[in-house]
């Protein structure tokens, strides 16, 4: 049966596509997450399974992944790669898509990404956009990040896609990162192939971008940009993705 979700009894055809999303704390952003990857994925006629990878939540996300039909790996990591890694020894698919757990996508970049590795491609990536609201440092970076990314050939974390075979050759994302592993992987990827960044659009989540300040993430890009990377080799120091996570002011 094409288009059902893992979980679901007698599937007679093997899984195509594997959606793997890493999530910490995430019961609030899960439910319109599973249910626009849910919609979208069995638009694309082909059989597919979710697994989202609990990584040591004290929530309930384990009960609101299952209640939406996905399957739920286990991971006490702490690490956004080690999580990804996770989830992708658990999947069955040739074709994996890496999803955030704050980030809606669309039918048509779904679709599109199948194609592309249907096509060839080891790989990629698609266009985004924040929600709403968004402070106005927030809007600037919008309007420079897609096409920086596109330029340089990097996929976003909120959606990286890739073949079993490339993912497997890759050695999966670089555990001795906390952050910036997309950016990593992309690389390596490129390297074994074409590597394409889609068109097609998906929707992030901007709550970082709303409960942070501009000076708080000018100030990581800055250390980060003196220190050559090197902070990304532990988690101290990336509150914006280890710390205490902050009441987002627009709700979501």
């Amino acid at each position: 049966m094409k288009g059902m979700p893992v979980g679901s009894v007698g599937m007679l055809e093997p899984i195509v596509v594997s959606f793997v999303i890493p999530a910490y704390n995430e019961e609030v952003a899960l439910p319109r997450t599973l249910g626009a990857l849910n919609q979208a994925a069995e638009s694309s006629g082909e059989a597919f399974e979710v697994l989202v990878v609990d990584d040591a939540s004290t929530d309930n996300t384990p009960a609101v992944a299952r209640a939406h039909g996905a399957k739920v790996v286990s991971a006490r990591r702490r690490q956004i790669a080690g999580s990804r890694n996770a989830g992708a020894a658990a999947a069955a698919g040739e074709f994996l898509i890496f999803v955030d757990a704050d980030t809606v996508v669309s039918p048509e970049a779904v679709r599109a990404a199948i194609g592309a590795m249907r096509n060839g491609a080891t790989g990629g990536g698609c266009a985004f956009r924040f929600d709403r609201p968004m402070p106005l440092y927030g809007r600037i970076m919008e309007a420079f990040a897609p096409p920086a990314y596109r330029l340089l050939g990097l996929a976003s974390g909120c959606f990286l896609f890739c073949t079993r075979t490339a993912f497997d050759a890759a050695g999966g994302f670089d555990e001795t990162l906390f952050g910036a592993e997309e950016a990593a992987m992309s690389r390596v990827l490129r390297r074994q192939g074409r590597f394409v960044i889609l068109r097609e659009q998906v929707t992030t989540s901007a709550r970082k971008l709303r409960s942070h300040s501009a000076g708080e993430i000018l100030g990581l890009l800055v250390k980060l940009a003196f220190t050559g990377g090197r902070s990304l080799r532990r988690r101290d120091g990336l509150d914006l993705w280890y710390g205490p996570r902050r009441a987002d002011p627009g709700g979501g």
